[in-house]
């Protein structure tokens, strides 16, 4: 008689799923990147995925122990919260109103030096206001929680204050940024089709990023700062 034996499942087990990521494709193209690998799957991290759950936990309950805060609005906070939503209204105006003038087929990809190498449909370019309005509310909900963000330091009862206007500020500013970035890739898409200019311009991205980390730095930076007298 014959012992038959059972062929081990040779493709789980080698297989792991390591992890996604979005990334934005300027021009307002998603692309989901799957990345398998034969190292560490998945199935075989127990102990591991414990280590992390735990590590996790007490990370809540750290964050759940900072001082809650109702943080009061300065000028420049609220300034930067009205420029942000009329942001937000001009890039629909400016959308919405130019729609039905656009070519059927419009550029929708643009290559790092601002030249349009990818193509589609103009409904293409409702997907611009519309990320830049999800982005922009996210984080303002987002913004009213500042007790769960990450800090550089140990938040205590007498930095709290400071560090929370800190990285609330640094929000704010950085979704107008970005609401200001989705616009211009609008602006610039429309002119382009109709021949007034040409793609987005090799300033667009050196632009783009110094907007963003410039003062992402300056935020990060001044986190670290004591006050004077301290």
């Amino acid at each position: 008689m014959t012992n038959k034996q059972r062929t081990a499942n040779k493709v789980l087990p080698k297989a792991g799923l390591n992890g996604f990521d979005w990334t934005f494709v300027q021009g307002s193209t998603f692309v989901l990147r799957l990345n398998f690998s034969a190292k560490n799957p998945r199935l075989r991290q127990y102990p591991t995925v414990i280590a992390n759950a735990t590590t996790d936990r007490a990370k809540l309950k750290h964050m759940n122990e900072r001082p809650k805060i109702k943080l009061e609005l300065t000028t420049t906070d609220k300034t930067f919260e009205i420029l942000g939503w009329v942001s937000i209204l001009a890039i629909w105006v400016l959308t919405i109103t130019n729609y039905t003038n656009l070519p059927d087929t419009i550029p929708i990809h643009y290559n790092s030096s601002g030249e349009a190498d990818g193509f589609g449909g103009k409904g293409n370019i409702l997907t611009l206001p519309l990320i830049a309005t999800v982005l922009f509310v996210g984080m303002t909900i987002l913004n009213k929680f500042p007790h769960v963000f990450n800090y550089p330091t140990n938040i205590t009862e007498d930095n709290a204050l400071r560090q929370y206007t800190n990285a609330t500020r640094m929000i704010r500013y950085l979704k107008f940024i970005i609401v200001v970035i989705f616009g211009l890739i609008a602006f610039k898409t429309i002119r382009n089709v109709n021949g007034q200019t040409t793609g987005l311009g090799v300033w667009f991205l050196p632009l783009t990023l110094g907007l963003i980390f410039i003062p992402m730095t300056y935020f990060i930076v001044k986190s670290f700062k004591k006050p004077k007298g301290k």
